[in-house]
């Protein structure tokens, strides 16, 4: 036969054969349809896991944090496009009477649609009063009955974004963070890492990220000054956690960053600023090695010294984390100016948490805004119980095929009509598995209930048409088969996009675990629609008819 007439005959059967062979190197090819080093998250390995399925929390244990962000808008401001850092700066001098601000505790944004600023403070310890007072010492026109709780949906969306980079860089398998509304309007970040604790998840979520590199030094008069020279958004490539253990010296955690030199709007880049500041303040002549403020192994910081002291300390969220001396193989190119040929240099840590929580921070950026942990919501599952999910999900799974598969035997009697029925029903569903493999997409019992429905409502439709094509009488006339199916295809065409339209709700809205139950039940009706109804019938046609 022709190839392209092959082709033409066969192509339902053929769509079919290639979706299940792309299904199955998605389950089991090891990084399926997306290898790479990272498809086996830290908590599991190649034994633990023959498939490429990630799971979630129900079925492989972990943590749900649910919390509301921090802060407080003002919308609707009338503020000049070049006074915005006016506003900020009124925000951030303001005399509160529990609260001293940081640049990263505020924020004015601008909404082209409504042509307005809103100003928004992330602080709890901060009243509304307060935050008007210090708006209209900024001149705008704000009272207290402006302020509003909460925080725009621009800040949330940052929020979430930098959550899922801190879970994806810190090497976590299957963990989501997204949002969701309470009935009264309000939004609240909802995190899920399987395979972690409520502290652990909490401490990441805790961290704030604001990283800095601070410049611990003598001025002009013989006192001990602090100033900011990087922050962590001036950093061009962040390394990963790294140590050394020298003969004779305690081990080193450090991670190699590398600053930005491209210049910015004053011609100046961020690399060439550090090199300046370094040599303004003495870090590279009578400054090199002289930094003896930090007990390592005690884990201690003394500020208190008469003697001075040339330290870079490494902030996050305004805890001192690590001070270190300038080295002297850095401070001669600092010196000549040859160091930003290369701008690279080592970010030491007391340990290697540490220097993991580190990288993660420097590598995801700054939460936008903290979240409120005295209103957390928390759910966790031991492994232990999530492994008895797992098992018990497996088993329902074989019940429910074996069950469906004698239901069908018993109705029709006739392997010709039965047997590729249930061939088709287990493609789908191994179909729908290769594309949750293949998008990663962590694997819970809502997907299993999905799982299940698929199943039946698969083979709803594949009863109606075998019903619709035997019902009637003899139907070993291509023709009449093609007339049958067509009418019985419209039935399930109906019946589908009936079924889409009402899950579509559930799989748009935040509402949990109904979310993921709708997704797979969509997915599965599409694939049905679309690729195993057309082969189905394709296959019992040539069973049935003298074709």
């Amino acid at each position: 036969m022709n190839p392209i007439a092959f082709v033409k005959e066969h192509w339902r059967n053929l769509l079919l054969v290639v979706f299940v062979s792309f299904a199955l190197v998605a389950l089991f090819i090891p990084g399926g349809l997306m290898a790479d080093d990272s498809y086996v998250g830290d908590n599991e390995s190649v034994d633990d896991n023959p498939t490429n399925l990630e799971y979630g929390l129900n079925l492989d244990g972990g943590t749900r944090i649910s919390a509301p962000p921090v802060g407080m808008t003002a919308s609707d401001l009338d503020i000049e496009s070049d006074g915005v850092s006016e506003v900020e700066s009124a925000l951030i001098e303001y005399d509160y009477e529990n609260a001293d601000l940081e640049p990263v505790d505020v924020e004015v944004r601008y909404h082209e649609s409504e042509n307005s600023f809103t100003a928004e403070l992330f602080s709890d310890e901060v009243t509304h009063a307060e935050f008007a007072a210090a708006l209209q010492e900024a001149g705008l026109d704000v009272t207290e009955d402006d302020i509003e709780d909460g925080v725009t949906q621009e800040t949330r969306d940052e929020i979430i974004r930098t959550i899922e980079l801190r879970i994806n860089k810190g090497g976590l398998s299957g963990g989501t963070a997204y949002q969701q509304a309470t009935a009264g309007g309000e939004y609240y970040i909802v995190t899920e890492v399987p395979g972690m604790s409520p502290g652990e998840l909490r401490q990441v979520l805790t961290e704030r990220g604001n990283v800095q590199i601070v410049a611990y030094y003598p001025d002009e008069s013989g006192n001990q000054t602090n100033e900011t020279v990087l922050r962590g958004d001036q950093f061009r490539k962040i390394g990963s956690a790294s140590f050394d253990n020298p003969p004779g010296r305690l081990e080193r955690h450090y991670v190699p960053v590398t600053v930005d030199d491209t210049a910015g709007p004053d011609g100046t880049s961020p690399a060439e600023e550090y090199q300046t500041a370094m040599n303004e303040y003495g870090f590279t002549s009578e400054g090199v090695g002289e930094c003896s403020i930090h007990d390592r192994e005690a884990g201690e910081f003394n500020f208190d010294h008469d003697q001075p002291q040339w330290c870079l300390l490494t902030v996050v969220d305004g805890e001192v984390i690590d001070a270190h001396s300038m080295g002297s193989g850095l401070a001669p190119g600092l010196r000549s100016g040859d160091w930003t040929n290369d701008p690279s240099f080592e970010m030491t840590v007391p340990s290697q948490q540490a220097a993991h929580s580190l990288s993660v921070n420097l590598k995801s950026g700054a939460l936008t805004a903290p979240l409120d942990f005295d209103r957390q919501q928390t759910y966790s599952i031991e492994p232990a119980l999530a492994d008895q999910f797992k098992l018990y999900s497996l088993i329902i799974g074989v019940i429910s095929v074996l069950t469906v598969s004698g239901t069908v035997f018993v109705r029709y009697r006739d392997p010709r009509v039965a047997i590729p029925m249930i061939l088709t029903a287990l493609a789908e569903v191994v179909i729908l598995l290769g594309f949750v493999a293949a998008i990663r997409m962590p694997l819970d019992l809502s997907h299993v209930a999905g799982f299940i429905a698929v199943v039946g409502t698969g083979v709803d439709d594949l009863v109606i048409i075998a019903d619709e094509v035997r019902d009637q009488g003899d139907v070993s006339s291509q023709r009449v088969f093609e007339s049958r199916f067509r009418k019985a295809f419209w039935v399930i065409g109906a019946a589908a996009a009936t079924t889409i339209v009402a899950m579509s709700p559930l799989a748009v809205l935040s509402l949990g675990d109904l979310r993921g139950f709708a997704i797979i039940t969509i997915l599965g009706v599409l694939v049905g629609v679309l690729i195993t109804r057309p082969a189905y019938g394709d296959i019992l046609q040539r069973l049935l008819t003298d074709r």
